[in-house]
C-alpha cells in the first residue's frame, strides 16, 4: 500500500503530513486536501491525453523572433509570399515587443540589436508602416543600440541579400572552403553539426552573391546611423586571434576575382553534392531551421525550379515546422519528438497501472523504430568503423544521431521496457561508448569538436561554432554506462574517464555547467544522477557541495528558479529567475538521487509544485530557460512544465511513501 501526502487548509498555511511528523514551513497556497497520489494522478491522465496516435508525445518548440521573421524574409527572397500566413506571423511578433521598442532572445529578456532589426524588417515586409508607434519604438531602441551595421554575422548576411548593406560587411566564404584538405586548420568536419549543415549551403549562396527577389523592394535604410557602404567598422576587433584572423580575412578577399571559373564550378559541385546527400527529404537538412532556409534558397540559385521534386520536399519540411494559434502563427526551429517521448516515459515509469503500462510500450515501440544503425552519418568521419545505434532529436535526421537523446532513451528503456530492448540499449551505448572524447566526456554529436581558435574567426562572432563535450550530457551517458557495466567490464574506463572528466568540470560552488539546459540546475541534476547510477556514494564531498549548494538556491516560496543572464555572468548561478516548475522538478530530482527525500528543502519543493498545479492536472511556465547556443538563442520547450514536475512528484511518492505490503 502507498500512503498519501495531503494538504489541508489552516490559517491560509498549508503544511503536508508526513510519517514522520515533520512539517515544511513554507506559506504556499495549495488545492485543499488535495493528495500526492490525486496531483500524480491528474497529471499522468492529462500526459497520457497527450500521447500523439504513433506512440510519441511532441511539444511545441519556441524560440525567439528571429526563426518567424527569417521565415518572412525567406517568403520575399523567393517571392513566394502567403500573404494569410505573413499577417498571422506579424500578429505573433507584435505581440512579443519590449517595451523599450526591441525584441529578446527570451521572454522577458532585454532586447537584442540583430533580433530586432530582423523583426522590424519582417514587419515592414507584412506592410507595417515605419511611422507607426511600434515601429518608431522599435527603429530608435535599434539605433540606440548602433543602428544595423552592429548585427550579427548571420543578420549581415540577410541583409546582404536584400542589398541592405555590402557583401564586404559579411565575412568572406569563397565556396572553394569545400575543397580544402582535412588537414587544414579550417575544414568543414572541424565545426558541429549545425554548423555544418548551415554553413555549407551558405558558402553556395555567398558565394553567387545571392540576391532576393523582395518584389515589393522594402528596405530599411533607416536603420543604419550612416550610409552603410561607407561603414568601416563590420567585424570590431573581440579578441587578439580574432584580430589575426580578420587580417587574414580582409587580405584573401581581395583575391576572389582570381579564382578560375573551373574551380568555382568544381567547388560549387562539391557543396551542392554534400547538401544533397544530407537533404532529408521531408525532414530537411539537418532537420533545422537555419540549415534548411539555407538549403531552399541554395536550391533556387543553383537553377533548381519551383516544380523540382527536391525544391518541393524542402518546402514541405519548412513548412511542417509552422504553429498555428488562434490568430497567431510562428515558425519551430524544429522538433523535439524523441527528447519529449523519451522524459515522458520516465515521468509516467512510476504509474503501474493498465492503461499507463500500454501507453508506455506503444511509446517504446515507437522509438525503437527510430533508432539509427547502418544509416551513413557525419559522425563516421571520426569512427568509420563504429557501428550505429543512436537516435536523433527529430522525427528524422539520420545523418546526425545525438548522444544526449540517445542517453534519454536508453534511461527511459531501462526504466520502462521491462527487459524488452536490452538489444537497443546495448546497441545504442556501443555507439556512445565510441563516441567519448579524448577528456572522457560526451558531446552531443561530435567527438573532439574542440578546435577552439576556430571560434575567433569572423564568421563565428556568435561563438558557437563547436560542439565540445559538456557535463549535461557527460552526466546521462554515466547512466547507461553503469547499467551495462553491471554485465559487461568492457564499459568500466569509459565509465572511469566519464567520472574523471565530471570530477574536473564541477565548478567552485559545488554546481555543473549546462549545455541544454539552464543552467547549473541542469547540468547538477544531469550530473548527480549520473554520478549516484554509477555507484559514487552519496557521501562523497563532490556530491554533497552540489547538494548543499542546491539547497542554498531554493527560492523562499519552495522552488527554483535559474535566468538565461547566468551564461554571461557565472556568479550568478542558480538565480535571476522567479521559480519555475521543471527547474524546481530539476532540483527535486538531484536532491531525490543524493538520497535527500527526507529534507526540508525536497519537502518544501513538493509542496511549491503541488501548490502550482493547475486544474488540468498540469503546470504552465513562460520561461526560455533550454538554450540553442548560450548567449545566442534559447529555447521554449512546451513539454518542460508538463512531463518534469510530474516526474518529480512520482518519485518522491514512490522513494518517500513506498513501504512494504
Amino acid at each position: 500500500m502507498k500512503q498519501q501526502l495531503e494538504y489541508a487548509s489552516e490559517d491560509a498555511a498549508l503544511s503536508p503530513t508526513v510519517p514522520d511528523g515533520h512539517d515544511s514551513p513554507s506559506p504556499v497556497q495549495s488545492k485543499p486536501h488535495q493528495t500526492l497520489d490525486e496531483a500524480i494522478g491528474r497529471a499522468s491522465r492529462s500526459l497520457l491525453q497527450m500521447q500523439q496516435q504513433e506512440g510519441c508525445w511532441s511539444f511545441e518548440l519556441e524560440a525567439d523572433c528571429t526563426i518567424t521573421a527569417e521565415y518572412i524574409l525567406m517568403m520575399h527572397f523567393m517571392d513566394e509570399v502567403d500573404t494569410s500566413l505573413q499577417e498571422r506571423m506579424a500578429r505573433y511578433l507584435r505581440e512579443l515587443q519590449n517595451p523599450d521598442g526591441g525584441w529578446p532572445l527570451y521572454a522577458d529578456g532585454k532586447s537584442d540589436v540583430s533580433c530586432s532589426v530582423k523583426t522590424y524588417y519582417a514587419l515592414k515586409f507584412t506592410g507595417d508602416d515605419m511611422d507607426a508607434r511600434h515601429m518608431r519604438k522599435a527603429r530608435q531602441c535599434i539605433l540606440d543600440a548602433g543602428g544595423a551595421a552592429r548585427c550579427n554575422v548571420f543578420t549581415r548576411i540577410e541583409l546582404a541579400k536584400f542589398a541592405q548593406l555590402p557583401w564586404r560587411g559579411t565575412p568572406f566564404m569563397p565556396v572553394e572552403i569545400m575543397l580544402l584538405p582535412r588537414w587544414f586548420p579550417f575544414h568543414v568536419s572541424k565545426i558541429s553539426y549545425w554548423s555544418r549543415t548551415v554553413m555549407v549551403p551558405l558558402l553556395i549562396l555567398c558565394s553567387l552573391r545571392a540576391k532576393a527577389a523582395n518584389p515589393s523592394a522594402v528596405h530599411i535604410r533607416e536603420l543604419f546611423i550612416s550610409d552603410p557602404w561607407q561603414e568601416r567598422n563590420y567585424f570590431p576587433v573581440r579578441s587578439s586571434m580574432n584580430k589575426l584572423f580578420l587580417h587574414f580575412e580582409r587580405s584573401i578577399r581581395l583575391f576572389e576575382p582570381l579564382i578560375p571559373r573551373w574551380l568555382r564550378r568544381r567547388a560549387l559541385n562539391c557543396a551542392e553534392k554534400w547538401m544533397l546527400e544530407r537533404l532529408n527529404g521531408e525532414g530537411g537538412l539537418g532537420a533545422i531551421f537555419p540549415a534548411m532556409i539555407n538549403a531552399y534558397e541554395a536550391l533556387k540559385q543553383l537553377g533548381y525550379d519551383e516544380t523540382h521534386p527536391l525544391r518541393q520536399q524542402a518546402k514541405q519540411a519548412l513548412q511542417e515546422l509552422l504553429q498555428h494559434r488562434q490568430g497567431s502563427s510562428y515558425c519551430q526551429p524544429c522538433n523535439s519528438p524523441v527528447w519529449d517521448t523519451a522524459i515522458a516515459c520516465l515521468a509516467l515509469a512510476y504509474n503501474a497501472d493498465e492503461k499507463t503500462e500500454k501507453a508506455l510500450q506503444k511509446a517504446l515501440a515507437w522509438l525503437h523504430d527510430k533508432q539509427l544503425k547502418d544509416e551513413p552519418g557525419d559522425w563516421r568521419n571520426a569512427h568509420p568503423d563504429l557501428r550505429g545505434g543512436g537516435w536523433p532529436f527529430q522525427h528524422k535526421n539520420s545523418h546526425y544521431p545525438d548522444v544526449d537523446d540517445t542517453a534519454m532513451v536508453v534511461w527511459s528503456m531501462l526504466e520502462t521496457g521491462q527487459g524488452r530492448y536490452d538489444k537497443n540499449i546495448r546497441t545504442a551505448m556501443n555507439w556512445v561508448k565510441g563516441m567519448q572524447s579524448g577528456n572522457g566526456g560526451f558531446a552531443s554529436f561530435d567527438t573532439d569538436n574542440t578546435c577552439f581558435y576556430l571560434n575567433h574567426i569572423p564568421f563565428a562572432d556568435h561563438g558557437a561554432l563547436l560542439d565540445p563535450p559538456s557535463s549535461d550530457v557527460s552526466g546521462r551517458a554515466l547512466i547507461g554506462l553503469a547499467a551495462l557495466l553491471k554485465d559487461d567490464e568492457s564499459y568500466r574506463t569509459s565509465l572511469q574517464s566519464c567520472l574523471d572528466y565530471l570530477r574536473d568540470e564541477q565548478e567552485e560552488n559545488g554546481a555543473w555547467f549546462g549545455r541544454w539546459g539552464t543552467n547549473y540546475i541542469y547540468g547538477t541534476w544531469s550530473v548527480l544522477t549520473g554520478l549516484v547510477r554509477a555507484g559514487v556514494a552519496t557521501d562523497n564531498p563532490m556530491l554533497q557541495r552540489a547538494v548543499a549548494w542546491l539547497k542554498s538556491m531554493q527560492h523562499i516560496d519552495g522552488g527554483w528558479g535559474e535566468s538565461n543572464d547566468t551564461y554571461a555572468r557565472g556568479e550568478m548561478a542558480g538565480s535571476g529567475q522567479s521559480s519555475t516548475s521543471f527547474q524546481t522538478a530539476w532540483a527535486l530530482l538531484a536532491l531525490m538521487a543524493a538520497d535527500e527525500h527526507e529534507s526540508q528543502e525536497v519537502r518544501r519543493g513538493v509542496q511549491y509544485l503541488l501548490s502550482r498545479q493547475r486544474d488540468d492536472g498540469l503546470w504552465q511556465d513562460h520561461s526560455f530557460t533550454a538554450p540553442g547556443f548560450p548567449r545566442v538563442f534559447y529555447l521554449k520547450y512546451h513539454g518542460y512544465d508538463k512531463y518534469f514536475p510530474l516526474w518529480a512528484l512520482a518519485q518522491f511518492h514512490d522513494r518517500h511513501f513506498s513501504v512494504p505490503v
